[in-house]
């Protein structure tokens, strides 16, 4: 019974539960329907409210649009009157050129019709002359007692004549023009190889002097009855001079290479004290050997500047001899050493072998090595020694022609004659004798005066410029000009220089007058 209740209390329970879920249910279904309907009337509110914005932007969109699509109206309707404008006055233009063209053509054919008369006229009075031409044709014939076909060949001859004439004054324009190139050309190459090898020059003396610690060396160096300086002189082949010069004794001797061996020997006797025939050949013999040995160090050396290979030793030695030989004070190895860079850049620049440029420059004077010993002239003599010793046929041929001696059939010859006398007529690079220096400006200073018009000349910058006073009373301003020009002339003709030398012509005129 008690489970009956149990149970009859649990079923009431259950369907008191399920009507509790079921009003619940219910419950949210209403709050359900109730939120779903508040949605749609908010979805329906926005909608209506973004529909009214839509509208708006459309409105204002469309206003947009409106303004800008009459702003391009106005734009077209002010193109379009600008046009109109335009053509208004293209239109007056056209009108105007109608006009225009309309007179030039009245004027065209008004021009027309007169050329046509003046070609009529021409026409008639070329008939005319053609008639009168013959005439004269057959009077001339006539004349001459020529028929057509002589006159045609004497007229050609003629005309062969005068062109031939006209050609020759074309080919001497010609000729002219390409000289100056050439000089000009010449000049430029001469410059820039001078340029590119700027040599210091010092002017070197012929002189040999030594100096002796007292006189009474000098009896010593003479010694008993003269022993002494025969034996001296006898191994050094020089000429001993002792004067009353004091405290030095000369050495002459026109090989310089023995004068400078007898200068050392002779340094070396005073300096040991023991001056006699054995003590001198024992030394001079003991310094020649030094020199020999300097002559070939110098030749090396000198060979070894230039970069020239594959000499003789013999035209080694000779080189190195010209290291004691000078002309007019000038170093001749310098010289050389000189004009041989100097060759080597003149071939260089004209599209020669400048190494071989460089051994003819170098070689070139190798006969003043040798011309004191030697019959002729140094070109010659060193033509001779360096075809002995197997150098080539152009080294040989600079050599021989540097001078104008020979034709210059090789252009190296004429290289090394322009480098050796850019080299001997640079200033300062040789020095002449005192006679030789005034006699050379006294012949400048006579030529000078000689000329009508000149009151006095005068020598200056070492014969460089040559200054000239003309005489006011017999000369003129242009007169005056020529004068000089003509002194310069002279200078040209009878003179030969290094270099240039400057005439200058001073002209003036002073009036004085003393005031009281």
């Amino acid at each position: 019974m008690q489970n009956l209740i149990y149970a009859a209390i649990a079923l009431i329970a259950a369907l008191m539960g399920m009507g509790v879920v079921l009003w619940l249910g219910r419950l949210r279904k209403w709050d359900a329907e109730k939120e779903a309907a508040q949605i749609l009337e908010r979805a329906e509110l926005e909608a209506k409210s973004r529909l009214k914005d839509a509208a708006i932007e459309a409105k204002e969109l469309a206003i947009v649009e409106k303004s800008r699509i009459e702003q391009q109206l106005s734009d077209s309707r002010e193109k379009l009157h600008e046009r109109e404008r335009l053509l208004d006055k293209r239109d007056d233009s056209l009108a105007s050129r109608d006009d225009q063209l309309s007179k030039q053509e009245k004027m065209v054919e008004s021009n027309q019709r007169r050329l046509t008369e003046k070609l009529a006229d021409v026409d008639v009075r070329a008939k005319e002359l053609e008639n009168l031409l013959d005439v004269q044709r057959q009077a001339l014939h006539k004349a001459s007692g020529l028929g057509p076909d002589e006159a045609r060949k004497l007229l050609l001859e003629r005309l062969d004549s005068e062109l031939s004439h006209e050609q020759g004054v074309r080919i001497m324009e010609a000729e002219k023009q390409l000289v100056q190139k050439v000089d000009a050309k010449a000049k430029e190459l001469l410059i820039t190889s001078i340029q590119r090898f700027a040599a210091a020059h010092t002017a070197e003396s012929t002189t040999s002097t030594v100096d002796i610690p007292s006189d009474e060396m000098k009896g010593r160096i003479i010694g008993r009855e003269g022993r002494n300086i025969r034996t001296f002189e006898k191994e050094t082949g020089v000429d001993v001079i002792i004067d009353d010069t004091p405290g030095v004794v000369i050495v002459s001797s026109f090989d310089p290479v023995r004068r400078q061996i007898a200068q050392l020997a002779l340094t070396k006797l005073i300096a040991d004290g023991r001056i006699h025939p054995s003590r001198i050949e024992e030394l001079v013999a003991e310094t020649g050997a030094e020199v020999e040995k300097l002559l070939v160090r110098y030749g090396e050396e000198a060979a070894q500047e230039v970069d020239i290979r594959g000499l003789h030793p013999k035209v080694i030695q000779l080189l190195g001899r010209l290291h004691y030989r000078t002309s007019y004070s000038q170093n001749v190895l310098r010289h050389s050493i000189e004009v041989a860079f100097v060759t080597g850049m003149l071939a260089e620049e004209l599209g020669y072998d400048g190494d071989l440029a460089r051994r003819a420059g170098l070689l070139h004077d190798i006969g003043k090595a040798a011309d004191h010993d030697t019959e002729g002239g140094h070109p010659k003599i060193g033509a001779d020694l360096l075809k002995r010793y197997g150098e080539n046929e152009v080294v040989v041929h600079a050599a021989l022609g540097h001078h104008d001696d020979i034709r210059p059939d090789m252009p190296y010859t004429v290289m090394c004659a322009a480098a050796d006398a850019c080299s001997a007529s640079r200033p300062g690079a040789r020095r002449e004798t005192l006679d030789r220096y005034i006699k050379r400006m006294q012949e400048l200073e006579s030529i000078a005066s000689a000329f009508d018009g000149v009151h006095q000349a005068f020598a200056i910058q070492a014969g460089r410029e040559v200054r000239v006073i003309a005489k006011t009373n017999q000369t003129t301003d242009e007169s005056a000009a020529k004068v000089c020009r003509d002194i310069a002339k002279a200078f040209e003709a009878q003179l030969t220089y290094p270099g240039e030398i400057r005439v200058t012509m001073i002209r003036e005129t002073r009036f004085t007058e003393m005031a009281k």
